[in-house]
């Protein structure tokens, strides 16, 4: 028999409306998790209120303490929403409509001010790093702090700028003064990230889908994160180091939402704090690409972990908001949110679904060898003398990758003006190197080349000590792979135009696009090293603009993801980097059959637990003995049971030792007070009453049940732990960590797997046997 830790919503609501309760009930029964608080709990939340700051021990909510690197109790969380919303219901007159009003459209603030504030943040980055880019290769006479762009306005990209001037006239003093550049504004990022924020690395998109599954990681979205996170992804970005900024606005986004959260709510709901971080992921991935539509999308498929209908509506709107103040600020005054946004006006053939196959194959091989790579890489990252000089990698990398980048056209421009160029048809501003199909070879040398030497770089670059995302670099090596293709192809129609498969080419003109191919390698190797699918399709097509062109898109991306996962696997790099964070993310999408093991396999036995006994003749629970407890084992919560191993109730630890410490601040007891958490009759000032903070119908199965119903209940109802009892006495516990390393380790695969049915032991009978 399995039961929840609390009945339905609508029972406890109801429950709730008695006003005779004066015995103090605990959190999770049905008659007190949505009880008003008495004078104490008040007491105790202003105490939390007033004492614990960014870097406290603990998150306070309501009766519920969040540890560091702990689970959230999702039931209990929507409960109390439900419960909000009801008091504001029942609440007549003018106050409950205010109360109404205040509920409602605090969200809505929270999104728009988030979709503006992630606008402006991304403006100030894409100014920056473009800035930061253009001084590699020279400055701008009249005003130093003037991009290229900017310095020569309405004049075209080939044609010379007199207002611009290069370091020098000599190519090697060129080529230092670049390389310098990089490994300054590098080094300068590694520094910022190591010495005032470490949760400012990589892109963030792994401990957001964590934190979105109901994990706590304090301080991973605070000001300091923001702050340093923004400087340093411009100063990164700029570098030259293969990096990308797209991944990383998510996480600016998200702690712009949980910012505004935490200063416009005092109260605040878990569940709905990471409804309200789906929707910021989606503002951050709308104004890296300009593609709103694609930013809600994207949340969904990639980093989402619940996503109800109303979360999809408050995507949409502050993906659209982010996106309408990026286009207001206009950071490259060009009028366009990126700067690789492109349309075509000649239509593809049914020839090309070959070669950008073809291409789909190659993204599917670069994503799986890359991820390879790039773990391989971690993995020496994390076991050699290099994760003690996290500053001194970066300097390296940079140089290496300056004095890699210069000599090649293509890799020494920013990343995003590459893209701009990959994916142009041939025009006055597209470089003569892509359009001069009579030095074909040289051109699709130097692309290959590129490719290959990019994504050597890129595989180690992802996972330095740097706000890095791997999006950009990732569409940049398909982009390339994608326009040598191209250039093939136009080359070959151009010398064959009699060929059987050119015959519905027109007989004048251009027939091949090399710029497309460049589309569909680049939305190719994207899908390859995240495994996405349609948010990928949808942002392409956004950026182009040409509905003429979704099929061969949505052609490359589906080849790739199934090369994809026929080699490597169906984690992403994503997925991937919290096994490397070894962060508790229990995948909800996984399809993966669950093999049939029963709870007495994995469990961790009672033996090997620390339990908590309830009060008789020959043992006395007292302060001080709980504080040994605490103190004695890391443990994050103790099962309650009598001198029987009955189990009787769950008390977190967090809990545990917040009301004893308030009982020693506040009530001036002593460590000998005896301690109760079972009910008395009445009062007992001379005691601590603990009743109040346990669990009296903790969710239990029986050791008999499967791994499939653990899990299902673990994914369907978000718990963080389960007793497991035969016959109402506790045999073991498992918690949602424990299930965690079960699924991502070996052992499981070695697990005797009974057939069901076969097992006819008395303790499979549970509690009904003796009635049977």
């Amino acid at each position: 028999m399995v039961t929840t830790p609390r009945d339905s919503f609508d029972s406890l609501i109801s429950e709730n409306s008695n006003p005779q309760i004066t015995e103090p009930e605990p959190p999770s029964s049905p008659r007190n998790v949505f009880r008003p608080f008495t004078d104490t709990i008040n007491r105790a939340q202003a105490l939390a209120s007033a004492a614990l700051t960014d870097d406290s021990e603990f998150t306070y909510n309501h009766n519920i303490f969040y540890d560091d690197k702990t689970t959230i109790d999702w039931m209990h969380e929507f409960a109390k929403e439900r419960q909000q919303r009801r008091i504001a219901w029942d609440t007549p007159g003018v106050r409950g409509q205010a109360l109404r009003l205040v509920n409602t459209s605090r969200r809505w603030i929270i999104l728009i001010g988030t979709g503006i504030a992630v606008g402006l943040i991304a403006a100030c980055i894409d100014i920056t790093s473009h800035w930061i880019a253009d001084v590699r290769l020279g400055y701008c006479q009249n005003a130093f702090y003037l991009s290229r762009d900017s310095c020569c306005s309405g004049i075209a990209t080939n044609d010379p700028c007199p207002g611009w001037i290069e370091w020098s006239s000599s190519y090697f003093l060129r080529y230092m003064m670049y390389t310098f550049i990089c490994v300054i504004c590098a080094t300068s990022a590694s520094v910022l990230v190591i010495t005032y924020s470490p949760h400012s690395k990589l892109s963030g998109i792994s401990e957001i889908k964590t934190i979105l599954a109901g994990y706590i990681i304090k301080g991973f979205m605070g000001k300091w994160t923001l702050l340093i996170k923004s400087l340093g992804l411009g100063l990164a970005v700029g570098s030259g180091v293969w990096v990308g900024k797209e991944g990383p606005l998510v996480h600016v986004a998200c702690c712009c939402a949980n910012l505004l959260i935490r200063y416009t709510s005092r109260e605040h709901n878990e569940a709905q704090k990471r409804e309200i971080l789906s929707a910021a992921a989606a503002a951050g991935i709308s104004v890296a690409f300009g593609s709103p539509i694609g930013g809600v999308l994207f949340s969904l498929e990639q980093v989402s972990y619940y996503f109800p209908d109303k979360t999809m509506w408050h995507s949409f709107v502050c993906a659209m908001i982010a996106a309408v103040t990026l286009q207001f600020v206009n950071p490259f005054r060009t009028g366009k949110l990126v700067l690789f946004q492109v349309e075509y006006d000649r239509l593809w053939h049914r020839f090309e679904l070959v070669p950008f196959a073809i291409l789909g194959i190659f993204g599917g091989l670069y994503g799986a060898y890359f991820i390879k790579l790039n773990l391989k890489y971690a993995k020496m990252r994390k076991t050699t003398f290099i994760k003690n000089f996290p500053i001194l990698e970066v300097a390296i990398l940079a140089l290496i990758t300056g004095l890699i980048n210069y000599p090649n056209v293509y890799m020494r421009l920013q990343p995003s003006v590459l893209l701009s160029y990959l994916f142009q048809e041939c025009n006055a501003s597209t470089p003569e190197a892509l359009c001069n199909l009579d030095n074909w070879s040289q051109s699709v040398a130097l692309l290959l080349s590129a490719c290959g030497l990019g994504f050597l770089l890129a595989s180690y670059s992802f996972g330095v000590a740097l706000p890095a995302g791997i999006i950009i670099p990732s569409m940049c090596i398909g982009a390339l792979f994608g326009r040598a293709v191209g250039i093939l192809m136009a080359t070959w129609h151009e010398t064959n135009r009699d060929f059987f498969l050119f015959a519905s080419c027109p007989a004048e003109g251009t027939c091949v696009t090399p710029g497309v191919y460049a589309v569909v390698g680049a939305a190719s190797a994207l899908g390859g090293v995240t495994r996405l699918t349609i948010s990928i399709v949808v942002i392409t097509f956004e950026l182009t603009g040409a509905l003429n062109y979704v099929l061969p898109i949505m052609a490359g991306v589906m080849v790739s993801k199934w090369v994809g996962d026929a080699i490597g696997g169906k984690r992403g790099i994503y997925e991937s980097w919290i096994h490397v964070l070894d962060l508790p993310y229990l995948d909800n999408k996984d399809d993966e059959p669950v093999p049939v093991v029963y709870v007495k396999e994995f469990m961790t036995s009672i033996d090997d637990l620390v339990v908590i006994q309830t009060n008789s003749s020959d043992h006395v629970n007292t302060i001080d003995s709980l504080q040994s407890t605490i103190s004695s084992c890391t443990f994050q919560g103790f099962p309650i049971v009598n001198q029987d191993t009955i189990l009787q109730g769950y008390i977190f630890r967090s809990e545990l030792k917040f009301s004893i410490d308030k009982a020693l601040l506040f009530d001036h007891l002593t460590g000998e007070t005896e301690c109760v958490f079972e009910s008395r009759d009445a009062e007992d000032s001379s005691c601590l009453l603990l009743r109040e903070w346990v669990v009296q119908a903790p969710p239990t199965v029986t050791s008999s049940a499967t791994l499939q119903l653990v899990s299902n209940m673990f994914f369907k109802l978000g718990l963080r732990y389960i007793c497991v009892v035969d016959k109402g006495k506790l045999v073991g516990l498992i918690t949602k960590e424990d299930l965690w390393r079960l699924f991502n380790s070996d052992r499981l695969k070695t697990m005797a797997v009974p057939i069901l049915g076969t097992v006819n032991d008395e303790s499979r009978q549970g509690l009904l046997h003796d009635d049977v």
